[in-house]
């Protein structure tokens, strides 16, 4: 059996330090910022973008170099941030295959993914190689992407070659295509570049030129690695990663914030990003929990849940800004992480005929600004809970998967109105809140009571019905229940229900029957 050919394609991200930071920052991209690192004073410039580079500034500058230029943006080194967009990238290129291996720098991003047999799905690979820039210039970053049948060429040809740029090497002509690099493609030691660079080595091309035997002699194994890295020959064992997928975005803030206006900014940007990712694997946000770092160390912890997962980044904002708002943080902020549970998007498909829905993005804006008012406890669908007592329920939060239930009343043999046709049954009132009553007992059973100002002598009861429970904590209770049909002097009468708390032997209507 032949062996199958391999092809693979390098994404090469530099200064990525910097641009960590600035995905988050679009506001900042067109101006000369510098990344330090390092405890003050003694604080260097780690990574610079693109127009700090055009000022002359490099790697290593102090601070009180880097103030020297004007106009520049300082901003701190962030490892968070610099973690959720390595992630950002990692799943990204994990959309055009399973076989991803991870070869990032403390500078720079690169991983290689292996593409081979993916033409079917994403075109020749040239296709899939612009494809994959643009899904990475979507996300913020600017990288450069090589493709070559050789693992260490499509690495090299990746760092030789401006960022957002695509190139791929013909099968078989890996020598040729790097012989025009330069030697510092291959990540040489001290030693390694001082000798090339006495014998007169520049290029990977002078590299490969040499002879191997000669070169093993004074080199070593070393040496013929590095000739065959300079002419796309060298093998390699792909070691690929399985990164979770995981929607989690972070910013470290540049200065405190306590105006929630100037947070939901920094909020909007993530968000845009959480979506984007989200969509690129046709999925939803289902929830969203925002975590603030305080100043005072503590942390502010709130979760958005809608009713249905959605893609809107308008309605995510706006949950986010109204829950905000009715549970405020204490103290002023110094990060932000946005971390997102992925969902389906939900599609209805309507009828010809049928009238168009209500978007569930405005039951969950108004259940919002309900929460705001009244509290998050009192918001909700009412759910009988597992106990005989009177009125007992949980409230629960609205969803659209649940099916509500209905209780059916307890069954009373001797109930006036379980004798009655189907049509002729009474429909009950409940009385909320219950109304006191002065009842009359004879023999234990009522006889007479006073109700809303008239008296009433009872013609017919039923009952009791003996309720109670809950006897291993405080809230131990029990009640009596009786149904009676009663006539006022006038001869008016009354169906009604009244109940006996028996720890207090107090009487309550709480319910008129129609």
């Amino acid at each position: 059996m032949s062996k199958p050919a391999e092809i693979y394609a390098c994404l090469y991200a530099t200064e990525f330090p910097a641009q960590a930071l600035l995905r988050l920052r679009p506001e900042l991209r067109e101006q000369p910022c510098v990344v330090m690192e390092g405890k003050p004073p003694l604080q260097r410039a780690c990574s610079l973008n693109r127009r700090a580079h055009s000022l002359g500034m490099v790697r290593g500058m102090t601070q009180v170099e880097v103030d020297t230029f004007s106009g520049i943006t300082a901003l701190r080194r962030s490892n968070g941030e610099e973690t959720a967009a390595k992630a950002a990238l990692l799943e990204c290129a994990g959309g055009f295959s399973p076989r991803v291996e991870d070869c990032s720098e403390d500078a720079a991003f690169l991983c290689v993914i292996d593409i081979a047999g993916t033409q079917a799905l994403f075109g020749p690979p040239e296709t899939l190689a612009e494809n994959l820039l643009t899904r990475i210039t979507v996300l913020g970053i600017a990288a450069a992407v090589a493709v070559s049948g050789n693992f260490h060429a499509a690495v090299a040809l990746a760092k030789g070659i401006p960022a957002q740029t695509v190139k791929v090497i013909p099968m078989g002509e890996e020598c040729t295509t790097l012989a025009l690099l330069p030697l510092t493609m291959l990540d040489l030691t001290e030693d390694q570049s001082d000798t090339f660079s006495l014998w007169g080595i520049r290029t990977l091309g002078m590299l490969g030129a040499l002879p191997e035997k000669e070169l093993i002699s004074r080199m070593g194994q070393p040496g013929k690695k590095l000739r065959q890295r300079s002419r796309g020959e060298m093998p390699h064992l792909f070691q690929p990663v399985e990164p979770a997928f995981i929607l989690s975005e972070r910013m470290e803030l540049d200065s405190p914030v306590e105006v929630l206006d100037a947070l939901l900014f920094v909020v909007n940007l993530m968000l845009d990003q959480l979506i984007r990712r989200a969509s690129a694997r046709v999925l939803a946000l289902a929830s969203v929990t925002i975590m603030l770092t305080l100043e005072a160390g503590k942390t502010h912890s709130r979760t958005v849940r809608p009713a249905l997962p959605t893609n809107d980044r308008q309605l995510w904002l706006k949950l986010l800004h109204l829950d905000l708002e009715a549970h405020p943080p204490q103290a002023a902020i110094s990060a932000v992480v946005l971390d997102a549970e992925p969902g389906s998007s939900g599609k209805v498909q309507l009828g010809l005929f049928t009238p168009q829905l209500p978007e569930p993005s405005r039951l969950d804006v108004t259940l919002a600004r309900i929460r705001a008012i009244v509290g998050d406890e009192n918001v909700g669908r009412a759910v009988l809970t597992d106990t005989n007592r009177p009125d007992s329920f949980r409230m629960n939060p609205f969803n659209v998967s649940d099916t509500l239930s209905v209780s059916s009343l307890p069954d009373r043999s001797e109930a006036p109105s379980e004798n009655l046709p189907a049509p002729l049954r009474p429909a009950m009132r409940r009385l909320r809140p219950k109304e006191a009553v002065f009842v009359t007992v004879q023999s234990e059973r009522p006889t007479s009571f006073a109700f809303r100002d008239r008296r009433y002598t009872v013609d017919r009861a039923y009952g009791p019905w003996l309720t109670g429970g809950e006897w291993w904590n405080s809230a131990l209770w029990g009640c009596e229940q009786w149904d009676l049909i009663a006539r006022a002097n006038d001869g008016s009468q009354l169906s009604c229900c009244l109940v006996r708390d028996l720890l207090r032997g107090q009487w309550q209507m709480v319910g008129l029957y129609d």
